[in-house]
């Protein structure tokens, strides 16, 4: 009762023109196995090289483009996105799995980004006359700092969000005069085709952008390796980032990475628990955990650490898992057969290595054949896998920490640094915490997973390497800097 359109013959998008590829895939709806979401070319190596080079023929032209046109085109795209948010958001669910609210707020995120960016290229950007001019230290002498765009980039993106990341990598691309060559990341193509097919109707000179779906060993390869690509903007695992990161880099590209962390969220004493513990419920389990934000470990001080570990008992045995398109549901299926599998595999590996189990993890059935589990829940020690690792799925641990400064030393005693957030009345504390975390992101008594689309993201140590994206950092790394000297 849940099915919907499926979409034929998704395509590449390649010097303006849409190709078909020798080989296809499928992608399926994670709440109905049955249900095939998109049929979706693959490109290859050669595929991809030709997008490349169209997208190195195309940036010296729109690398001098106005700052209107180029405001023109991100406002139009953004406009057909918040228009067309619960269209767009339905492929979403269907695709990705997120319960149909957050699929549709994040479609609109997405439209509010490009808007956000179309300003950007009129606010101190490449080209956009933002830059400084300074007094030289030579009498006589004018002394002017300016931006301007590195080239094309390549951009890789996650699943887990397929159309509001990407929009945060393309659209500052674009505002400060890039030229792109997209890659989304096979489980979500009708996603990234959706998202294309409004780009392609922006108005964009040919070759500016481009789309090329494959797999990262083919196409995401090729932008590593191709010595026309001058940027990598990349999100996913620490593993294929850490690869990315030695082979653009050994040929000297600029890199962006992020790549995940495993968050803390503390509790102290102080804390209001019914906020707490909504904190922890949406941080942990929303979009059933599958958010590099997502917080992981509890931290909870152990003057309210029962009365804590209760209270989100309860919660999470009245959560409604299901399909995502169902009125009601609040946590959706996993991606795939094999995270769910992986899922029920930490499951075990926390009661063999002695972890308390509290609630769930296992796999539900439901009305229609997906990839569903209970969030999952334990008590556990900082040396358990579980406390340690990454697993990007509804599944949390709880930490009894002795008092703050116990809790602070857990909370940075990872080698991720994304986000953390602290659930307190204190003042003190709060901004001790917001000085003392060692993240790039801190949150007082709000979810780890949340953020706004107009300030910086990103995180530290093993999270993320390079300059941040989002909001007016993003210019950091899709411009280089110039300066100049002339005798008045």
């Amino acid at each position: 009762m849940f099915h919907g359109e499926i979409h034929q013959n998704v395509r590449q998008y390649i010097n303006g023109r849409w190709e078909t590829s020798a080989t296809t895939g499928v992608s399926t709806n994670p709440s109905d196995t049955s249900e095939v979401v998109a049929e979706y070319a693959r490109a290859d190596r050669r595929q991809t090289d030709a997008a490349i080079r169209a997208a190195s023929d195309a940036f010296p032209h729109w690398s001098h483009s106005t700052p209107q046109r180029r405001a023109d085109v991100l406002d139009r795209i953004g406009a057909e996105l918040l228009a067309r948010k619960d269209e767009l958001g339905l492929l979403l669910a269907r695709e990705e799995g997120k319960v149909l609210p957050e699929a549709v707020a994040e479609v609109a995120r997405a439209g509010q980004v490009f808007k956000f960016f179309a300003g950007e290229a009129f606010r101190g950007g490449a080209g956009a006359g933002g830059g400084e001019s300074l007094a030289s230290a030579r009498a006589g002498v004018q002394v002017d700092v300016t931006r301007e765009p590195l080239g094309v980039v390549g951009l890789i993106a996650p699943w887990n969000a397929p159309f509001a990341v990407p929009a945060w990598k393309i659209a500052p691309a674009l505002a400060h005069g890039n030229s792109v060559v997209f890659k989304p990341a096979e489980r979500v193509p009708a996603c990234g085709w959706a998202l294309a097919e409004i780009i392609s109707r922006a108005a964009l000179p040919a070759g500016v952008f481009n789309l090329v779906m494959g797999s990262g060993r083919e196409v995401g390869q090729a932008l590593v390796d191709s010595p026309h690509v001058d940027a990598l903007s990349f999100t996913g695992s620490a593993a294929v980032g850490e690869r990315v990161l030695r082979g653009a880099t050994a040929r000297r590209a600029r890199v962006q990475l992020e790549m995940g962390g495993k968050n803390a969220l503390v509790v102290l004493a102080d804390a209001d628990l019914e906020r707490a513990v909504d904190c922890a419920v949406q941080g942990a389990y929303f979009s059933a955990g599958q958010r590099c934000t997502a917080s992981s470990r509890l931290i909870v001080e152990a003057a309210v650490h029962d009365a804590f570990v209760a209270r989100l008992r309860e919660r999470l045995k009245a959560l409604r898992v299901g399909h995502a398109l169902e009125r009601g549901v609040e946590i959706g299926p996993v991606a795939d057969a094999e995270r769910l599998a992986g899922h029920l595999a930490w499951v075990d590996i926390a009661r063999t290595e002695g972890a308390e189990h509290v609630w769930g993890g296992e796999a539900l059935e439901r009305a229609t054949a997906g990839h569903y589990m209970s969030p999952a829940l334990f008590l556990a020690e900082p040396g358990h896998r579980i406390a340690r690792e990454e697993i990007f799925g509804p599944l949390a641990c709880v930490l009894r920490a002795t008092d703050y400064e116990h809790a602070l030393a857990l909370c940075n005693d990872t080698p991720f640094g994304l986000c953390a957030g602290i659930c307190t009345n204190s003042l003190k504390h709060a901004m001790h915490f917001r000085r003392h975390a060692e993240v790039g992101m801190t949150m007082v008594n709000l979810p780890t997973a949340g953020v706004d689309f107009h300030v910086p993201f990103g995180g530290r140590k093993g999270s993320g390497y390079g300059p941040r994206e989002q909001g007016r950092h993003a210019a950091e790394f899709y411009t280089q800097v110039k300066t100049g000297y002339m005798l008045a």
